[in-house]
């Protein structure tokens, strides 16, 4: 049976794409945020969108130095992924704080994070009205991961027993990728 749903919480009927933590780094400063609202937005070049709100300390890292990575966790890091979107990086250091496992990434200085099934490294395409107005970055992908058990042939295939990319739903609640199937072929 159909029911209606509040506006203010209709976001949830689509916000269940994969969590992601977007990490950022400039002039010696790291930091890490979670951000449930992200999507893919081109193929070639491959280019993502993510919602960055201006009051953030990622904001402003990410506005110096025109980069940022998206991290895709799995369950093992959902505390985590709940942790960094609860205080700010301006006063915490956030890797340290949540014991947060970083490696380098190739194209860019953001960090990027260990125990993750999934990592873009992202330069921004600079649209300032968008970025202004509704926080909305785009970034051009410039390098992509992802663990060889979960991503491969460029399909997700999340065997019983491994790591699944985890999708917020809100007040502390996610869920993560269900079983693959197919149609029609």
């Amino acid at each position: 049976m159909r029911q209606p749903v509040e506006l203010k919480k209709a976001y949830r009927l689509l916000n269940h794409g994969p969590t992601v933590l977007v990490s950022s780094a400039h002039a010696g400063q790291q930091n890490v945020m979670a951000a449930a609202w992200n999507m893919a937005r081109d193929f070639e070049p491959a280019k993502v969108c993510v919602v960055i709100d201006k009051t953030t300390h990622t904001r402003a890292l990410v506005e110096a130095s025109g980069e940022f990575a998206l991290n895709i966790p799995d369950r093992s890091l959902a505390d985590s992924t709940v942790a960094v979107g609860d205080c700010s990086g301006r006063d915490t250091n956030k890797f340290e704080k949540f014991g947060l496992a970083t490696f380098a990434s190739e194209k860019i200085a953001a960090p990027l994070l260990g125990g993750c099934v999934g990592w873009l490294e992202c330069k921004v395409i600079p649209e300032p009205h968008n970025q202004q107005r509704y926080d909305l970055f785009i970034g051009e992908v410039v390098a992509a991961w992802a663990d060889s058990a979960d991503f491969s042939e460029g399909h997700w295939h999340f065997p019983p027993g491994r790591a699944r990319s985890i999708h917020y739903i809100a007040g502390g609640t996610f869920f993560e990728t269900g079983d693959e199937f197919t149609v029609g072929k």
